[in-house]
């Protein structure tokens, strides 16, 4: 999650709160020939669409963490915190945006515990299935030791390159020296990933599962999509391996791929948000959101209808296949009472 994802909504969420605190004819506002109300706030709040997707966001989380909340350790959100923070920098320039926007720990503790009992929710209704794994498994790589060169500029790429390639280059010292990847740097842009890893980009994984140990590649470019800027790398690798024949030595790598494949697929999603919705009996009562939440359960109903008929169809295969067979039988014990 980059910056600009986390602190997107909370502006429209310090807008919701205020609406929803205090009675309905409680004064924000006085002036000469009228007065705002915590009502007209609300009535008109609700018809922007941001706020709309907000309560969306705050209905849908609110049931997955009340059904998959215990599923979530503080481990887990520990580890997802730091992710984050990470990204700003370290925790204290972390903590200071979440202050400016609005956030205290605490409360995005709980928020992170909210996404993380979505995702828990979405696992748990998961069916993977072998085809699932074997798709899985054509994708994969298994972990590898490499030494990575991060820089700015394909320029810089290039210099880094051809020092690389010198014989009595040392790609350690160049990382120490010349990587902006403050990750692995200090450590002569030592790592190690598989292709599940969100450490690495995926063009750079790409080019160094293609490498032996010792080689060193060409110069990769790879764009954040978040922040559509362009880095440069050049990688050694210290040890590659081959995944080999035997999926079930890598099966719970693979099925973390299979999952993460159902966690981007909006049908997947979608259908599993309304099933659990239905399940929790949730009833819009403002009647100007009636229909916020509709496409997640036609969603569900679509999947449910399509499932019972592929079940139908199944069924009717299975009789037909039985009355084939039972014709079979029947044209056979007739054959068999001609002979006699």
């Amino acid at each position: 999650m980059k910056k600009k994802l986390i602190l997107a909504a909370v502006s429209a969420m310090s807008l919701f709160a205020l609406a929803a605190c205090g009675s309905s004819s409680e004064e924000i506002a006085t002036m000469k020939g009228g007065k705002i109300t915590v009502q007209d706030f609300y009535d008109e709040a609700k018809t922007d669409s941001t706020n709309q997707s907000l309560i969306r966001q705050m209905v849908v989380l609110k049931v997955f963490d009340e059904k998959y909340g215990d599923k979530v350790t503080d481990d887990m959100i520990d580890e997802q915190f730091d992710s984050y923070a990470d990204q700003y920098g370290g925790s204290d320039a972390f903590e200071s945006a979440l202050e400016s926007a609005g956030y205290t720990t605490k409360s995005y503790r709980e928020q992170l515990k909210q996404n993380l009992s979505l995702q828990e929710g979405l696992k748990a209704n998961m069916d993977i299935t072998d085809e699932d794994l074997k798709t899985a498994w054509d994708s994969f790589h298994p972990e590898v030791e490499a030494q990575i060169i991060k820089v700015a500029s394909e320029d810089d790429a290039n210099d880094v390159l051809d020092e690389a390639k010198k014989d009595d280059a040392d790609f350690g010292e160049i990382a120490k020296d010349k990587s902006t990847d403050t990750a692995t740097a200090e450590d002569g842009g030592t790592i190690k990933f598989d292709s599940t890893s969100t450490d690495v980009p995926t063009e750079v994984q790409t080019a160094a599962f293609a490498l032996k140990d010792g080689e060193i590649s060409d110069v990769i470019s790879a764009t954040d999509t978040s922040t559509y800027t362009t880095s440069y790398y050049v990688v050694k690798m210290v040890k590659n391996q081959d995944k080999g024949n035997d999926m079930d030595k890598y099966n719970d790598e693979l099925t973390e791929i299979a999952q993460n494949t159902l966690l981007n697929d909006s049908t997947f999603v979608s259908s599993t948000i309304g099933t659990e919705l239905q399940a929790a009996n949730v009833k819009m009562k403002d009647s100007d959101l009636a229909d916020l939440l509709s496409d997640y359960i036609t969603a569900a109903d679509t999947e449910d209808s399509t499932t019972d008929s592929s079940a139908t169809d199944a069924t009717d295969s299975d009789a037909a296949t039985d009355s084939t067979e039972d014709s079979t039988a029947t044209s056979e014990s007739a054959t068999d009472s001609s002979a006699e």
